[in-house]
């Protein structure tokens, strides 16, 4: 399988990551070590985590998904050799522990590491920016995680073209690390919050994007398409703003599309997003060993010159 850089970091990855915030969550720990199993088996490398995965079940405090991953690295059998770890901190966990500040992500590292029962995180992003620490501090930070052996490469999620840009200016600068990875929400039916601006300066300077919600939380597996659909669902609150005209049409294009070469709504979604400009691996999550075939068909899958114009035209912003 072709692996695609990560950035300038010397990492390399399979163009599909696994979205590890349903460890825990919807899929239980055996479902989520056959999930894990599989991926690998698969030729894939790349698993993307959190700390504060998954905060927002009742009873959850954060950092169960990482939890997870770390028992099922535990089992051995050359797992931490065959995967690339990436995980975040930032949001907020309550008690104060949010932000990226120097003493703050020094302890994040050092809980997260615990958490995984690993030595050094291969891909450490920024969750989401804050605004209150400086940019200077904050890779700083970083520099001496990366000095300490703790974390190999970094990362940011949720940035804006701007801040992103002054990142990358101030690294440069002043010798720090640089963010070689950006994580935006970014698919066939959510595409305007990051193609342009953002999407050219990860183009130009040479960050891969790993993008998030490539499903649409679901939608685009086309299994959402009336309102009842939704009842009782996890994610019902992600995928109702889909239900309107415009995402139907996209469904009705992405069947057509799937009808036409056999395969699955999902696998085409993916595909298209996988091909599109600085794109290195769409994050997705499976809770099942059928839905995360699906997935791998997508990584698998080539889209025609005429399913993509079709793809691209229905969905242009």
């Amino acid at each position: 399988m072709h692996l695609r850089e990560l950035g300038r970091s010397g990492l390399k990855a399979a163009p599909l990551a696994f979205g590890g915030n349903v460890f825990g969550w919807t899929a239980d720990e055996k479902r989520s070590f056959e999930l894990l199993d599989a991926f690998v088996a698969a030729g894939c490398n790349l698993i993307d985590t959190a700390d504060v995965y998954s905060r927002w079940v009742p009873g959850h405090q954060g950092g169960e998904s990482e939890t997870l991953i770390g028992r099922w690295l535990a089992q051995g059998g050359g797992r931490r050799n065959r995967v690339l770890i990436a995980t975040k901190a930032g949001m907020d966990l309550g008690e104060g522990r949010k932000g990226l500040s120097a003493a703050y992500l020094r302890r994040a590292v050092d809980a997260s590491l615990k958490r995984l029962g690993v030595d050094h995180i291969d891909l450490y992003q920024a969750h989401i920016d804050d605004a209150a620490t400086p940019i200077e501090e904050t890779l700083g930070a970083y520099a001496e995680l990366i000095r300490a052996g703790k974390v190999r490469a970094i990362g940011a999620s949720n940035f804006s073209a701007e801040r992103l840009q002054a990142s990358l200016q101030i690294a440069d600068r002043l010798g720090l690390p640089r963010y070689e990875t950006l994580q935006p929400g970014y698919n066939l039916v959510e595409r305007s919050g990051f193609e342009g601006e953002l999407q050219a300066l990860c183009v130009r300077e040479q960050i891969a994007v790993i993008p998030y919600f490539s499903l649409a939380a679901g939608f685009l597996t086309g299994k959402y398409r009336r309102p009842e659909d939704l009842q009782g669902r996890a994610r019902a609150v992600r995928v109702g703003p889909h239900m309107n005209e415009r995402g139907m049409r996209i469904l009705a294009v992405l069947d057509a599309v799937a009808d036409r070469l056999k395969t699955t709504q999902t696998a085409v979604a993916i595909a298209w997003l996988r091909d599109r400009p600085a794109i290195a691996a769409p994050i997705a999550s499976a809770t099942s060993l059928t839905q995360l075939q699906d997935l791998l068909d997508g990584m698998r899958l080539e889209l025609d010159g005429q399913s993509i114009a079709e793809l691209d035209a229905v969905s242009t912003p």
